[in-house]
């Protein structure tokens, strides 16, 4: 895998004279030169449907005149950089306009990405129609033609259809498009054969040749998605509604499927698509390291001008942040995350007691995966993302975020894991399952814990906010009740259970003829029983704070999650692997390369402010004063050196850890721990 790639965008009209003008090998070949580009996407196909060769099964753009992507790919090859080809394998506007009747519809007959044609804007094909056939030739000829390091297909996914190819189709089946769950299950079965006949494509003219199917999010929890893929491209720009929280929760995720994992942002100001925007050159810089620390590759996106010339702005950019990956190379390829606790996704999970965001760019994100990446982040934890299908044992706390119900496989499987010794953190509605005594018959659901957090369920808090008190004192403010808006639960404690935290309630909900003060009514301060208890298999919190976390930033609840992980990994085996005196927008990582009997320790730091209304930026690095390591290891230490600096900095080891001071240092650094 090439850790070094541009993603080269060409959506172009055919309105647009000139197409190519200004190719020049040359120039071409001294761009990916000065953005020390090791490996760039071009493109077969775009979005507008035309082909950028001669093609039999497409058109060729009515303003091209000569082969542009032969021209590329034997200029890229020429200098050593390979050359994965991009078709637009959901859009292809040109042919919406002639068979609008394979386009995807929704219930009332709307079209995908663009609801009718009276606006501009793409169209979304359906791959339960004629268009499969038509999508699997392209890809054939391409990848036949040319001398492709791989194929990307974009705008790709499983898709709710109501086109009268589905509707049909479902009625041929002896079902009807009213049955929700029949309607899915076929729409699963179009994408896995859309997959199927690409691949197929493929490997009749190139057997094996990389494939990667885009829709802009790895989904947690469908392996099987996954590896429909021959690696995985994460796409997230930060600045694109992606947001700088969205690529650890997946990379953390990716990385433990055991496939190549590449990270996708953009030079851009904002997202695709844009022409005339740049990002800082910091915040690239540090994009692209965040890719290395999270144990992936490379891509950045760029959008080539009509005319056909690179633009040297862009190239000279992209530079400033690969020539930093091209030093760091040699301790990045090969590796393997260090981590001691797992978060079972909430979206893995796929709960009935979930909530859903909706309207990201990635997709529906779980709002308490989002707060929950962020607390770990910020605490400075070696984690993974991880569904029902990883294996645990060699993690020592499993983070349950609100909403996870214990299913019974889930239940067998994190019991296997408390009865060797490791713990759970739950939140919310987290390790409660649904009971049903055959002569009970209540109005809502009753709810259990399927394990010991020293708690009984009792009922939904009917309070919205409500007030959580905690029984320790937090580091950063004095003894209080501190307001929690995310809906809780009312909870009693066990018989041997341990209370960390209590509850009290407001005198009254916000309401038309009973409401006090701006927002919501004070505490009334009383005692209304525990809110956070403890049991032999670990902590329990009664309200959704990964949630509150994620939505609102509360210090309180950061500083009440933080306290009872570090509890939890006290009791479950000890001493931290490790602790870093970073700022909270600080990220720390650890990666193994067993090969080479080393860990590398990753350390970042970058503050993203607001620019405009929606838009992250990361402009200023601050240099950050020596930074105090302790590394928990169990085997003798024989070098500790920065990375790709070679400078060795001194080290003690003593009853089990590793203590070294990582001197000034901007963005990202690496210290290497070699072991003897």
């Amino acid at each position: 895998m090439r850790l070094r790639q541009v993603h080269l965008d060409f959506h172009t009209s055919e309105h647009i004279p000139d197409i190519g003008r200004d190719f020049s090998r040359t120039q071409f070949q001294d761009m990916l030169k000065l953005g020390r580009v090791d490996s760039i996407t071009l493109f077969s196909k775009c979005h507008h449907g035309w082909a950028y060769h001669p093609s039999d099964a497409n058109e060729i753009h009515p303003n091209l005149e000569f082969d542009l992507l032969g021209a590329q790919i034997e200029a890229a090859h020429e200098i050593g950089v390979r050359t994965p080809v991009y078709l637009s394998a959901g859009l292809d506007e040109k042919l919406a306009r002639r068979k609008p009747q394979w386009l995807i519809r929704d219930r009332e007959e709307r079209m995908s990405w663009t609801a009718d044609f009276m606006h501009p804007g793409y169209h979304q094909f359906c791959m339960n129609t004629p268009y499969l056939d038509i999508l699997a030739d392209q890809v054939r000829e391409t990848a036949g033609r040319y001398d492709a390091d791989g194929i990307f297909l974009d705008i790709v996914g499983v898709r709710e259809c109501y086109c009268q190819s589905c509707t049909a189709g479902i009625r041929r089946r002896g079902s009807d498009p009213r049955h929700t769950e029949d309607m899915r299950a076929m729409w699963e079965e179009t994408y896995f054969r859309y997959t199927k006949r690409m691949r197929d494509a493929v490997d009749s003219v190139k057997p094996g040749l990389p494939l990667f199917h885009n829709s802009g999010h790895v989904a947690r929890g469908r392996r099987e998605l996954a590896r429909v893929n021959s690696h995985l491209e994460l796409e997230s720009l930060p600045t694109g509604g992606w947001g700088y929280d969205h690529f650890p929760l997946s990379a953390r995720y990716a990385q433990g499927l055991g496939m190549d994992v590449i990270g996708m942002t953009g030079k851009f100001h904002h997202s695709w698509g844009e022409f005339g925007g740049f990002k800082h050159p910091n915040a690239l810089r540090y994009e692209a390291a965040l890719s290395l620390a999270n144990g992936a590759g490379c891509s950045i996106g760029d959008q080539l001008h009509p005319f056909g010339a690179m633009e040297p702005a862009t190239y000279a950019l992209i530079g400033e942040a690969y020539a930093e990956i091209e030093a760091k190379e040699e301790w990045c390829r090969d590796t393997e995350s260090v981590a001691e606790i797992a978060l079972l996704s909430a979206e893995a999970a796929g709960s009935d007691f979930g909530l859903r965001e909706t309207g990201s760019a990635a997709g529906s994100e779980s709002i308490a995966d989002a707060g929950a990446v962020r607390i770990l982040l910020e605490g400075h934890y070696l984690f993974d993302v991880v569904d029902a299908e990883s294996e645990l044992d060699r993690y020592r706390v499993v983070v349950l975020p609100d909403c996870i119900e214990a299913s019974p496989e889930l239940e067998r499987k994190l019991r296997g894991f408390v009865e060797k010794g490791g713990k759970l953190l739950a939140t919310g509605r987290s390790g409660l399952r649904n009971v049903l005594e055959s002569d009970q018959k209540p109005s809502g659901p009753l709810l259990a814990f399927a394990f010991d957090f020293g708690a009984r369920w009792e009922s939904e808090s009917a309070y919205a906010p409500s007030y959580i008190r905690p029984d320790f004192e937090l580091p950063s403010l004095r003894p209080s009740a501190y307001v929690v808006y995310s809906a809780g639960q009312e909870i009693s404690l066990k018989t041997g259970g341990r209370r960390f935290g209590s509850r009290e309630n407001p005198f009254f909900n916000r309401e038309l003829f009973a409401f006090s003060s701006h927002q919501h009514t004070p505490s009334n301060p009383q005692d209304a029983g525990p809110g956070i208890t403890e049991g032999a298999d670990g902590i329990y919190a009664a309200w959704n704070l990964f949630e509150e976390y994620a939505l609102h930033g509360s210090l309180p609840v950061k500083q009440i999650l933080l306290h009872m992980l570090d509890r939890l990994l006290d009791t479950a085996g000890g001493a931290r692997i490790l602790r870093a005196d970073l700022p909270a927008q600080g990220i720390v990582t650890l990666q193994r390369q067993p090969a080479e009997k080393r860990w590398i320790n990753h350390l970042l730091y970058a503050s993203p402010v607001r620019r405009g209304r929606n838009t992250e930026i990361i402009e200023d690095l601050p240099e950050l004063e020596a930074t105090r390591v302790a590394l928990h290891v169990d085997r003798p230490v024989a070098d500790v050196y920065l990375a790709p600096q070679r400078t060795p900095i001194p080290f003690e080891q003593t009853n089990g850890q590793v203590s070294y001071t990582v001197p000034k240092w901007s963005c990202h650094q690496m210290v290497v721990v070699q072991f003897g």
